[in-house]
């Protein structure tokens, strides 16, 4: 897991081929303005949604991992919290392979970390994340979904 601000996101493009994509189209598009849907940067590879998400409690938001895909969430409106518990830590549980998704019920972080709108959020595989944690009723936010590669 990475949080760090925007200022500093093209420090990570080492990290994955990709990241350098990202970090394009970030200085091509302001965010802000997108509307809400997913917008394709380079096919199922590397796209992005822009999401207006119902804000949860930190008892609701459930823990997720992937396998094929690295999230890197910025919060758009408001502030957004994080539960975060290492993929390593969580019991065993059924995998969409469809969706790259394994969900983990109620089982409650073990950590949490807030960003602010100008930070990011970066979940590799290995990282377990409850996404969504805001006292505010809906949050916009940014998703780049990027292969693992």
């Amino acid at each position: 897991m990475i949080i760090d601000t925007l200022d500093n996101l093209s420090s990570y493009v080492s990290l994955n081929p990709l990241f350098a994509k990202v970090v394009e189209f970030m200085k091509a598009n302001n965010l802000n303005k997108l509307e809400a849907g997913k917008y394709d940067i380079e096919g199922k590879d590397l796209f992005l949604n822009i999401a207006i998400a119902k804000g949860k409690a930190p008892d609701e938001a459930v823990l997720e991992t992937h396998r094929k895909m690295i999230d890197i969430q910025i919060p758009l409106s408001g502030d957004e919290t994080y539960g975060y518990t290492p993929a390593a830590n969580l019991p065993e549980a059924a995998y969409n392979d469809e969706k790259d998704i394994t969900k983990f019920g109620d089982l409650p972080a073990e950590s949490y970390i807030t960003c602010h709108p100008g930070m990011f959020a970066v979940f590799f595989p290995q990282d377990g994340h409850a996404p969504c944690i805001s006292f505010e009723p809906e949050i916009k936010k940014a998703i780049f979904k990027v292969s693992v590669k």
